[in-house]
């Protein structure tokens, strides 16, 4: 089953199916999520086990992966990550996993590693700086990562684009507008899209709607803006560019908020340069990638609404 195939058929909710959750029994959010040896890898992540946030519960990192060798199957622990991630970008690539970046209790790191099914973990060069909260995506043999934030409570975002190829890393003119943390990635016809997220003014967050795309040959170009706000969204490719729910910042700020309702269950496609709403999801999340999974789009785990996660993992044919 192709792309193509699978971006038609996910506007419908119908066709979304679950597999088993992850073992985890609150779910996480931003883990690391990717394809090894055929097999689909959720590591990392983080949650509030001892309670949650508006209780006076801390958010706590975590370094276990997680394995589901057959959509029949079951979870097995593989291993270990190095030390407790979350916040990152995952890139799968025809070698594995790459994992890039994030952050856990204390800092954001530089770290760049290759992650297989058995959770061995292979070093690749670092950053040129620490960041969380980037986005990223894979064009061609290209990784591209932008934005983010290179430090634990920062109060501004960052404007930086980096591209890794050749086992190097190389910063790249910025696009046009302003810097941004949990903005969304994608990659059509062999260009990397950079969508929405926040910018950060004097340490709140300011959501935004502007697009960008990135041609490696003749730079950035503004595409139209998002029909409204979007950030720390789901986004895949395939003959377009589907954005699966995500936060329209419209409850910002809500209170209380342990009545926080969940996040935006739109599915936003952009095709033949115009955005339109094509569905919703029945599983609005965000701070979650998604997966490209034997022909599948994949959705594990993520954040349900402000400090609340699930475990479910759900996919669409």
């Amino acid at each position: 089953m192709t792309l193509v195939l699978a971006a038609a058929l996910c506007l419908s909710s119908s066709h979304w199916q679950p597999l088993p959750p992850v073992p985890d029994r609150l779910g996480v959010a931003a883990p690391f999520a990717g394809v090894s040896d055929g097999a689909l890898i959720v590591a990392g992540g983080a949650n509030f086990p001892n309670g949650f946030p508006w209780d006076g519960g801390k958010k706590v990192w975590h370094d276990t992966a997680y394995v589901l060798d057959t959509p029949t199957g079951q979870w097995r622990v593989a291993g270990k990550l190095p030390h407790p991630f979350a916040y990152g970008v995952s890139i799968t690539t025809k070698d594995g996993l790459v994992c890039i970046g994030g952050s856990d209790a204390d800092r954001h790191y530089a770290d760049v590693f290759l992650l297989n099914s058995k959770a061995e973990v292979k070093p690749l060069p670092g950053l040129p700086r620490p960041v969380a909260n980037a986005c990223g995506a894979l064009v061609g043999d290209t990784i591209y990562v932008a934005g983010g934030e290179e430090m634990t409570g920062a109060t501004n975002t960052l404007k930086t684009f980096f591209a890794f190829t050749n086992n190097q890393w190389r910063e790249l003119a910025a696009w046009p507008g302003c810097g941004r943390t949990l903005a969304v990635a994608g990659a059509l016809d062999g260009e990397f899209y950079l969508i929405g997220g926040v910018d950060l003014v004097a340490g709140k967050r300011r959501y935004l709607r502007d697009a960008y795309r990135y041609n490696p040959k003749s730079g950035w170009r503004r595409i139209p803006d998002l029909p409204h706000p979007m950030a720390a969204a789901p986004c895949i490719g395939g003959d377009r560019l589907l954005i699966l729910g995500g936060d329209d910042g419209s409850r910002y700020g809500f209170q209380p908020v342990e009545k926080h309702p969940v996040f935006c269950a739109e599915i936003l496609e952009f095709k033949r340069g115009e955005w339109k709403v094509a569905g919703k999801t029945p599983a609005p999340r965000a701070t979650v990638p998604v997966v490209n999974w034997r022909g599948r789009i994949v959705m594990p785990s993520g954040e349900l609404r402000p400090g609340v996660r699930s475990p479910e993992v759900w996919w669409v044919r």
